[in-house]
């Protein structure tokens, strides 16, 4: 049977990828899926630094959890045209965790211009670690969010659609 993990990678409590993250963990839930969550901000994990870093509790935590999984959510906010810099920092300290992953993104950004931005990531993921990205994936700004809850219907529809990709994918891949 296979294994899901959403990742929320948002250091931002508030933050509309980390609402997204949870709207998809919540329709795994529902269909009864092996689906585990995890948050990059309460692991209290260090910066990458290529050496001491891979000893750390958290890192150590955060790659054991990636392992287990056979497919992966990532939920990142866009900053600056590019997903943030704690979704970089957690591939980075977690490395060969990642060989062989399905995965699916869901991004949050300010404003319609870095839609693409997610690209150099997932084309790190599969050229480094050879996972498949999903095809499909979800981009948000801010229009789609009222206070704490996701507003937008078609960008629900749209992260359940990733979250049942992530299955279908994962399932044929594995089956």
């Amino acid at each position: 049977m296979s294994k899901y993990l959403v990742v929320s990678t948002s250091g931002n409590l508030e933050s509309n990828s980390r609402i997204m993250g949870r709207v998809a963990f919540a329709h795994l839930q529902k269909a009864k899926v092996d689906c585990d969550w995890i948050d990059t901000s309460e692991l209290d994990l260090p910066l990458c630094d290529g050496d001491k870093c891979y000893a750390n509790a958290a890192a150590q935590k955060l790659k054991k959890t990636i392992e287990a999984a056979d497919g992966i959510i990532i939920a990142a906010p866009v900053y600056n045209f590019d997903v943030s810099a704690a979704a970089k920092n957690m591939i980075e300290l977690t490395g060969k965790a990642w060989e062989d992953k399905v995965i699916g993104f869901l991004c949050a950004a300010g404003g319609t211009s870095s839609y693409m931005s997610v690209m150099a990531y997932a084309n790190s993921l599969m050229l480094d670690f050879r996972c498949v990205v999903i095809p499909r994936f979800v981009f948000a700004t801010g229009d789609a969010f009222d206070d704490d809850k996701l507003a937008d219907k078609k960008i629900e529809e749209r992260i359940k659609q990733v979250a049942d990709e992530l299955v279908r994918f994962t399932k044929a891949l594995r089956g």
